[in-house]
C-alpha cells in the first residue's frame, strides 16, 4: 500500500498509508491532514490542495496538464517549481513514499 508524507508548516509530519489508486489530496482529506482542503473534490478547479513536492521526488512526477498549470496560477501561497495540485498526483507504485510540504494557506 502506498504511503505519502505531509510536512506541515509548523514542522510536524504526518505519514498516511492508503489503498491505491488514490490522489494525494484524497489521502489527505480522508485522513484529516490539516491544510489540505480539496474544496472541488479533486477536479483541478480550486487549487485548495496545493502542495510543494520535495526536491528528491520531483523526477518521479507525471507531466502537468494544462488545467493544473492554470489553477496553480491562482494559488494563495506562492507558486514555485515544486508546486503541484494534490488531486492530480495519483499514489501508485511510481509515487509510493512521496513527500510533500503543505503551504501555510490554501484559502
Amino acid at each position: 500500500m502506498p504511503e505519502v508524507t505531509f510536512h506541515e508548516p509548523d514542522g510536524t509530519s504526518i505519514t498516511v498509508t492508503t489503498v491505491r489508486p488514490v490522489s494525494v489530496m484524497h489521502a489527505a482529506v480522508t485522513n484529516n491532514v490539516p491544510g489540505i482542503v480539496g474544496e472541488c473534490g479533486g477536479n483541478a478547479m480550486c487549487a485548495t490542495c496545493h502542495v510543494y513536492v520535495r526536491e528528491i521526488d520531483l523526477d518521479r512526477l507525471p507531466g502537468m496538464e494544462e488545467d493544473e498549470d492554470e489553477m496553480l496560477e491562482g494559488t494563495v501561497a506562492e507558486r514555485t517549481g515544486r508546486s503541484r495540485l494534490g488531486c492530480q498526483l495519483i499514489l501508485d507504485d511510481r509515487l509510493d513514499g512521496i513527500e510533500v510540504d503543505i503551504p501555510a494557506a490554501q484559502l
